[in-house]
């Protein structure tokens, strides 16, 4: 499956906002993999403000390593519930 860092780094040099096909042939034209492109081509042909709306589109999480339960547990948290996830630890 495709990484939210590699999805952001075939589209770095993209214009936004940015419709689906122009999103596919920059990553097409950036020599994306097929996983990737797979996860593009999925997405629903709306204009994309940024790289983060394309990821979050194609169903790719932005920090993977961060578990169900830490995210239902950051959710419960109403001290930090409107400060950014990275931040939520500080």
């Amino acid at each position: 499956m495709a990484s939210y860092a590699e999805v952001l780094q075939y589209l770095s040099s993209l214009d936004y906002p940015a419709e689906k096909a122009d999103v596919v042939r920059e990553a097409e034209r950036e020599g994306a993999p097929p996983d990737v492109l797979k996860a593009l081509r999925a997405l629903p042909p709306v204009d994309y403000a940024n790289g983060t709306e394309v990821a979050r589109s194609a169903g790719i999480e932005a920090a993977p390593e961060v578990g169900a339960a830490q995210r239902a547990e950051q959710a419960r948290d109403k001290k930090h519930n409107r400060v950014s996830q990275h931040l939520r630890g500080i």
